[in-house]
């Protein structure tokens, strides 16, 4: 996949969002008072060095490539890992609000979302150690559009900041351990 390629995702409308969310809540909920376990699921990734300094990646049966542009070493083939940090936030942040207008019943006609990062270079090229490598500030900006008053979606954007995954992973320290594998 490119950077100009886009995956085909098929147009769906509010009814059949609202059954489809519904199905799938009413399911989980179910299973997980039956069977607490399911609850803890799994999600991997892995990939290879392609390119200068690019990745193909796999997960599941999605493959797609990050890249740097060449102002960073990088082919600009796909977008760069940070960039795509950024636009899992934003999908989780969409998702989550999906989720959440079904659990709250608000009603969501649109919904867009973007995020700026502000990240130091000084930290990934080791030339200052007090600069850290990551982001040192996202900002995250959802616009909705509904029939709800503004109190009903603002309830909606603290319910998805509480519960979205991703923004758990940046706003929250997780445990990481890496492993070096030499062949």
């Amino acid at each position: 996949m490119t950077s100009a390629s886009v995956a085909t995702v098929p147009p769906i409308t509010q009814d059949e969002r609202h059954e489809r969310l519904a199905a799938v809540a009413t399911n989980w909920v179910n299973t997980l008072k039956t069977e607490p376990a399911k609850a803890q699921l799994v999600f991997s990734a892995d990939g290879s060095g392609v390119g200068s300094v690019g990745t193909t990646i796999r997960t599941g049966k999605h493959t797609f490539q990050v890249d740097e542009p060449a102002g960073l070493g990088g082919d600009n083939a796909a977008p760069n890992p940070v960039e795509v940090a950024l636009a899992s936030l934003i999908s989780c942040q969409v998702v989550t609000y999906r989720v959440w207008a079904l659990n709250l019943g608000i009603v969501v006609d649109t919904i867009d979302a973007s995020a700026e990062g502000d990240l130091d270079v000084h930290g990934f090229f080791g030339l200052d150690d007090t600069v850290r490598p990551g982001f040192a500030a996202v900002r995250i900006t959802v616009k909705v559009s509904g029939p709800e008053s503004e109190a009903r979606y603002r309830e909606l954007h603290a319910a998805v900041d509480a519960h979205c995954p991703v923004l758990d992973l940046f706003a929250n320290p997780t445990p990481v351990t890496t492993t070096l594998v030499v062949d």
